[in-house]
């Protein structure tokens, strides 16, 4: 049987296999992973460490029996140490023990790992950069004997852990080098992400880059540049990750800008008979119709899918990412899709940006509460380029931003989404929902 050989446990690596199999059951499919923790969700970490999900078994999408009967060969505690592309033969460490792999085809997932700035303590006992289970289970077993926490960096992860910590009662300080938190959105929107988290205990500076970690009687002290030290004793260090391409170079797998791999829209590396899928590589969006770098889970899978079909034979294509996001800190949800305005103007769009502050649903059914959208437009075209929502956390802000990420993958004008056949009730929506509203304002804004 023909062998197909996956590099990568998680989102991508996973899904990889999977649809290989699917797509072809006469391949065979082994799936080599450095830990133990096949197709476990990364992004529910910070619900573990809250408490919120108290059994990490639970964040499995996929159980290791069900893998296997899903006919996946799970090389576990296993690592890939090198490649040579030509004998499509990959070598392999597990517990020691070297052996060589042969492949028919190979996709490379291996994913992102965590950026470990160059910062005087960052080795110290107590810090931690946690991207993985064991990182996970080496937080939480610290948990119950600590009372402060000390978290560097203010985006996704960041606010996330920060509302995971406040769960747990702990006192939280978040430190930002920027001027204002979640810089994926807008300053303002942010700034009122800020203030839920100050409004719920976190003590958050901004504008503060941290330049040493130090340890003095048994206590961690992250020391800034403009706003003195925050005693800590744990201190979680979440300043993004960067793509985790080391062996794949070293079979001479072109890298980007970014260092991620250069993969075509069937996700093949140029390299004969590899591909690559997940946070490791590039990733095209449509809008700009150019590569970058944008790690998400809802991406690797779709590109693992992609590659695990083509790799044994299919004949499938990547549509893109527009960067869709959403999270949730405390009460608040915040989501955005496509290209703020700042983006959109950079990437030579003619950007204009409208915004609306309306009830999520009708005021007269209990519950109503205000949320902001903002969408961006193309006044030359009117193609609908992006769209930020604000909101309460019942206020179904991600799947209000997922009807502006349909509309713009599919090349809706912003007019185009007042045609749209959207549902109502009064506890839901309104008869012309929020998204409708912010569209409609966009249009008036023009003139």
């Amino acid at each position: 049987m023909p062998h197909l050989l996956v590099i990568g446990g998680s989102d991508a690596g996973i899904a990889a296999g999977l649809a290989a199999r699917q797509h072809d059951p006469e391949w065979e499919a082994t799936v080599v992973l450095a830990d133990r923790y096949p197709n476990f969700s990364i992004c529910g970490l910070p619900f573990y460490l809250s408490g919120e999900t108290p059994d990490w078994r639970a964040l499995a999408h996929r159980s290791t029996a069900e893998l296997t009967v899903a006919g996946l060969q799970l090389a576990l505690e296993t690592t890939a140490i090198d490649l040579d592309p030509n004998a499509r033969r990959v070598t392999v460490a597990h517990h020691g023990q070297c052996q060589e792999i042969a492949y028919d085809e190979l996709v490379i997932a291996t994913g992102a790992k965590p950026v470990r700035p160059s910062l005087p303590g960052i080795e110290l006992e107590g810090v931690h950069t946690p991207h993985s289970m064991a990182d996970a289970f080496a937080v939480h077993e610290r948990l119950a004997d600590i009372t402060r926490v000390a978290v560097v960096g203010a985006g996704y992860i960041g606010c996330e852990l920060a509302d995971a910590f406040t769960h747990r009662r702990l006192d939280v300080a978040v430190i930002e080098a920027l001027p204002e938190v979640l810089t994926t959105v807008d300053p303002d929107l942010g700034g009122r992400v800020r203030q839920e988290l100050t409004d719920h205990g976190v003590r958050v500076l901004t504008g503060a880059a941290v330049t040493e970690i130090r340890s003095r009687d048994h206590v961690l002290h992250v020391c800034t540049d403009t706003r003195g030290d925050i005693a800590a004793d744990l201190v979680i260090v979440a300043v993004g990750v960067t793509p985790n391409t080391a062996f794949g170079r070293r079979g001479g797998l072109p890298t980007g800008p970014r260092g991620a791999f250069v993969v075509d829209r069937r996700m093949a590396t140029g390299v004969p008979h590899v591909w690559a899928a997940g946070d490791c590589v590039e990733t095209w969006q449509p809008l700009l119709q150019q590569p970058g770098y944008l790690p998400l889970g809802t991406t690797a899978h779709k590109q693992g899918r992609v590659a695990g079909i083509n790799a044994v034979g299919g004949d499938r294509e990547f549509a893109g990412s527009l960067g869709t996001q959403v999270v949730q800190v405390f009460d608040l949800a915040i989501a955005r899709t496509g290209l703020r305005h700042d983006e959109a103007r950079h990437a030579g769009y003619a950007a204009r940006t409208a915004d609306v502050t309306v009830d999520d649903h009708k005021a007269y059914y209990p519950g109503a509460t205000p949320m902001t959208l903002r969408v961006t437009g193309d006044q030359d075209t009117g193609r609908l380029l992006g769209a930020q929502i604000l909101g309460q956390r019942t206020a179904q802000v991600a799947k209000r931003v997922d009807i502006y990420a349909t509309a713009i993958h599919t090349g809706l004008r912003v007019d185009a989404v007042n045609d749209l056949d959207l549902s109502y009730t009064p506890p839901y929506s309104s008869p012309w929902d929020p998204v409708q509203i912010a569209a409609r304002r966009w249009l008036e804004a023009g003139g």
